[in-house]
């Protein structure tokens, strides 16, 4: 793997030039770890970590130690922004779904890149608004008293995003449990009633809305 690869899959440094990300890379750290390790949580150090290879979970813990899932991070993705902006990390936890590489830059070298690279705090600031609303719309979610109204509407929700009646699932049924705060078992029964009922077709992660009506009567309900 090129040692610049993290520098030039995230989109905060795509409007850098070759040599622009070539210094950027003087500054990542790569690191390769395995499934369940954590590389971000209140006790590590400040920094910001990329994922290059691999995938992740961000998650936080509610005040009785369960596990809230906010996103799963694929290549490119990147955690820990707040640090860079010198807030503390006291509840956000990054996690590997399968052996990985990630990289890292600490938030002294990252700040240093902001005052030589105004673009890139730009590209920051977007992200984080789209993380924000991302988080509003889980809220929203979660808001919604019965799991078939939350399932049916993130499923609604991701169709409009793809622009497509056929998806393929983002994430396993334990982490689009923890996503939607119920169980895997509750989601899968959930997924076979849509079928029952003809709402969708499903073979396992890939699923077709054949009745994007029917949904959202129950989104709605």
């Amino acid at each position: 793997m090129a040692e610049h690869v993290c520098a030039e899959i995230v989109p905060i440094f795509q409007q850098l030039n070759h040599d622009e990300l070539l210094k950027v890379s003087d500054l990542v750290k790569h690191h390769h770890v395995s499934k369940g390790e954590v590389i971000l949580s209140p006790d590590t150090p400040s920094q910001l970590v990329i994922i290059a290879q691999g995938a992740a979970k961000t998650y936080q813990l509610s005040a009785n130690g369960k596990e809230q899932l906010l996103r799963v991070l694929d290549a490119g993705n990147f955690e820990g922004e707040k640090n860079l902006f010198g807030v503390g990390n006291d509840e956000l936890y990054v996690e590997m779904l399968k052996n990985s590489t990630y990289c890292s830059i600490e938030t002294k070298d990252f700040q240093q890149l902001l005052g030589t690279y105004p673009s890139i705090a730009l590209k920051l600031l977007k992200s984080n608004a789209e993380k924000i609303d991302s988080l509003e719309k889980q809220n929203q979610l979660l808001n919604h008293d019965l799991v078939e109204q939350r399932l049916a509407t993130y499923l609604l929700d991701l169709a409009k995003t793809n622009g497509s009646y056929q998806l393929t699932l983002p994430m396993k049924l334990k982490e689009l449990a923890s996503f939607l705060g119920t169980t895997p078992e509750t989601i899968s029964r959930k997924l076979k009633l849509f079928g029952q009922e003809n709402l969708i077709k499903q073979n396992r992660h890939d699923i077709e809305i054949t009745s994007p009506d029917g949904l959202s009567k129950i989104k709605d309900a």
